[in-house]
C-alpha cells in the first residue's frame, strides 16, 4: 500500500494497478494472484473508485470475485444433495424399505457433513500455515543490508516484469518498502494479504452448513412417504429439480449463461442419482440383501 503524503512519479502505475496486472518474476509453492483469493476472503467486487473530483465512478461487478465463496458453497450443497439423495435412491433400489433409505440418508448426511468440515478445516488450516510460514521468512531476509538490498531489488523486478520501466519501478519498491515492506512483499511477491490470510474455521463451517443444506432435500423428500414407488419418484424428482435450482443460482451468480450453467450441473446429476439407483437395483436383481 502507499503512504497517503507520496507521489507517483510521472509515467508510472498505482500500486493498486501494480497488484491486480502481471504475473511477479519469482514464484513461492503458495503464490496465487492478488485477486485469487480463496473462501473466507474479503470480497473487493464493490469497492468504490475514486475520482480526482472527489466524486465515485458507478460501481461495477466483478462475478469472478465471486469465484471463491460460490465454489465453496455450491460444492457443499450439491455434495450433499447428490451424496445422500443418491445413497437413499441406492439403497431403496435394492430394497425399498423406508427404514432402510431413512437410516441410510442420515448416515451419508451426518458422516458427508463432518467429513466436508473436517477436510476443508484440514486444508485451510494447512495453507495458512503456509502462509505464515512464508511472510516468516521475508522477515528473516531483512535481517542484514545485503539480504534487504537483495529483496528491494527483487521488488523492483517484480514491477518491471509488469510493464514499468526499470526507475520507476525502483521508485515504486522504495516507497513500498519504507511504508511496510513485509506487507509489500506478500502482497506483491507472494499474493498475500496479511489483512486477510485464510481462516479454516470459517471455511469448515460453511462447507458443513451447505453440505446440510443440499442433504435436506431428499431426507425431508424421502423420509415420510410409505409407499415404495412414489418415495424412489418423489426423491428422484426433488433431487433433479434441486440440481437444476443450484446450476441456476451459481450460473447467475458467476455471470455465465443460465441455460448453460443449468444445463450442466442437471445433467451430472441425473447420471449420478441413475447410476447409483441402478446398482442397488443390479444387485438386488443378482439376489444381494442390502
Amino acid at each position: 500500500m502507499t503512504p497517503s503524503n507520496s507521489t507517483t512519479p510521472k509515467g508510472s502505475a498505482s500500486t493498486n494497478h501494480l497488484q491486480a496486472n502481471g504475473t511477479p518474476q519469482h514464484h513461492h509453492p503458495n503464490h496465487r494472484y492478488p485477486h485469487d483469493h480463496h473462501f473466507g476472503h474479503h470480497d473487493h467486487s464493490h469497492d468504490s473508485i475514486a475520482r480526482v473530483d472527489g466524486e465515485e465512478d458507478d460501481e461495477h461487478t466483478h462475478t469472478s470475485q465471486r469465484s471463491p465463496w460460490l465454489r465453496a458453497m455450491m460444492m457443499g450443497a450439491l455434495d450433499g444433495l447428490l451424496s445422500v439423495a443418491s445413497v437413499m435412491l441406492g439403497v431403496g433400489g435394492g430394497s425399498g424399505d423406508l427404514r432402510a433409505m431413512r437410516l441410510a440418508g442420515l448416515a451419508a448426511w451426518i458422516a458427508g457433513a463432518l467429513s466436508m468440515f473436517l477436510g476443508e478445516y484440514a486444508s485451510v488450516a494447512a495453507q495458512r500455515d503456509a502462509e505464515k510460514a512464508d511472510i516468516e521468512k521475508e522477515r528473516e531476509m531483512q535481517g542484514t543490508p545485503e539480504t534487504r538490498a537483495h529483496e528491494l531489488e527483487e521488488l523492483t523486478l517484480i514491477y518491471v516484469n509488469r510493464g514499468l520501466c526499470y526507475d520507476t519501478a525502483r521508485q515504486v519498491a522504495e516507497q513500498l518498502t519504507e511504508v511496510d515492506v513485509i506487507r509489500a512483499h506478500a502482497r506483491d511477491e507472494l499474493g498475500i494479504d496479511m489483512d486477510d490470510l485464510s481462516n479454516p474455521l470459517q471455511a469448515g463451517l460453511v462447507d458443513m452448513i451447505a453440505f446440510t443444506v443440499g442433504s435436506a432435500v431428499p431426507l425431508a423428500v424421502g423420509s415420510f412417504i410409505t409407499d415404495d414407488f412414489m418415495r424412489m419418484v418423489s426423491v428422484a424428482a426433488a433431487s433433479v429439480l434441486a440440481c437444476a435450482a443450484f446450476g441456476y443460482i451459481a450460473a447467475h451468480l458467476s455471470g455465465v449463461r443460465v441455460a448453460v450453467g443449468t444445463v450442466r450441473v442437471l445433467l451430472v446429476g441425473v447420471i449420478t442419482l441413475a447410476a447409483t439407483y441402478g446398482v442397488g437395483v443390479g444387485f438386488s436383481k443378482l439376489g444381494v440383501q442390502v
